[in-house]
């Protein structure tokens, strides 16, 4: 299957909408106060998703899932998910974008002057919509990723609950480099208990018969995990969540990521071994296909125009 963009209309503002302090504005003008925590903290938490062909994907569970994590750092907001879905469709629309990233981010906020206190703080909500970014683009699809077991464990979720989407992301920045440095493309990150976790945006999963695994903790629970999982049982496959190793991966039929920006995506090399045969795999192709077209599933698909909040 080859995954081509919709065609795009000339936006609005041609590098995206955000929506800051209650008002729709050009992306490149969007600001945050230099002293919100969530600048000079990392104190904030943020889901992303997206459209496709002017159709949002998984809306609901996406708002869904921003609110578990504001709650889960004791953040929370004015508007009410109802609320939220209306600004996100407005925003998009402002931008006139077909296939586009969305984010929607909440900060601590500013402290009263001289204290530390993130008590004292008024959360902050802000979204913004840009073209669609890509992990992995289609055409590299074709021909499928190298990836690095990276050498940098991510951060344990005992210190950051990896659960809850953060910008805690040096680790996986060293893991970038390290790819990068190795001639491949992403890093998977060990755990600091053994097995691996997640790498930088994206999941893992592997193939073994009739059976993929994908690691159970020290990750966030990816959406479009979540929607492979949930495909598996019509593609006559068992899931284990659980944990997984490194020589699992190499010993794998098929390896795969999974990511809001950029879907399925197979892997054919592992540090430097080839993955079954080295070529994306006919169950990856399989659910990658599957995943896309959910994209027009009225179960799943929230069209831009039209569409009222709920």
């Amino acid at each position: 299957m080859s995954i081509v963009a919709s065609h795009q209309p000339e936006p609005q503002d041609a590098h995206g909408c955000a929506y800051v302090n209650g008002a729709f504005i050009p992306l490149a003008e969007a600001q945050i106060p230099m002293l919100d925590r969530g600048f000079v903290r990392s104190d904030a938490t943020y889901d992303v998703t997206h459209i496709w062909k002017g159709h949002f994907f998984r809306l609901d569970d996406y708002i869904a899932r921003f609110y578990a994590s504001m709650a889960g750092l004791r953040m929370e907001i004015d508007e009410s998910p109802a609320e939220l879905r209306e600004l996100i469709l407005q925003a998009a629309r402002h931008s006139g974008l077909e296939d586009a990233y969305v984010q929607m981010t909440c900060t601590r906020g500013v402290p009263p002057t001289g204290s530390r206190d993130p008590r004292m703080c008024k959360n902050q909500l802000s979204l913004f919509v840009q073209p669609f970014v890509w992990i992995s683009r289609p055409e590299q699809q074709e021909t499928g990723l190298k990836m690095v077991v990276a050498k940098t464990p991510r951060i344990p979720s005992e210190a950051v609950d990896q659960r809850i989407k953060n910008f805690h992301w040096l680790d996986l920045t060293r893991g970038i480099f390290e790819a990068y440095d190795q001639g491949a493309d992403v890093a998977v990150h060990p755990s600091i208990h053994g097995g691996l976790t997640e790498g930088a945006g994206f999941n893992v999963f592997c193939l073994k018969g009739r059976t993929l695994s994908t690691p159970a903790t020290g990750i966030f629970e990816g959406m479009t995990r979540r929607t492979v999982i949930e495909l598996a049982p019509s593609h006559q496959l068992d899931v284990e969540v659980g944990r997984v190793n490194a020589e699992q991966l190499y010993d794998a039929d098929e390896v795969f990521l999974t990511s809001t920006a950029g879907g399925v995506m197979p892997v054919r090399e592992i540090d430097g071994r080839p993955v079954g045969t080295g070529r994306p795999g006919p169950i990856t192709l399989a659910l990658r296909k599957a995943y896309w077209d959910l994209h027009s599933d009225p179960q799943y698909s929230t069209p831009l125009t039209g569409a009222a909040a709920t």
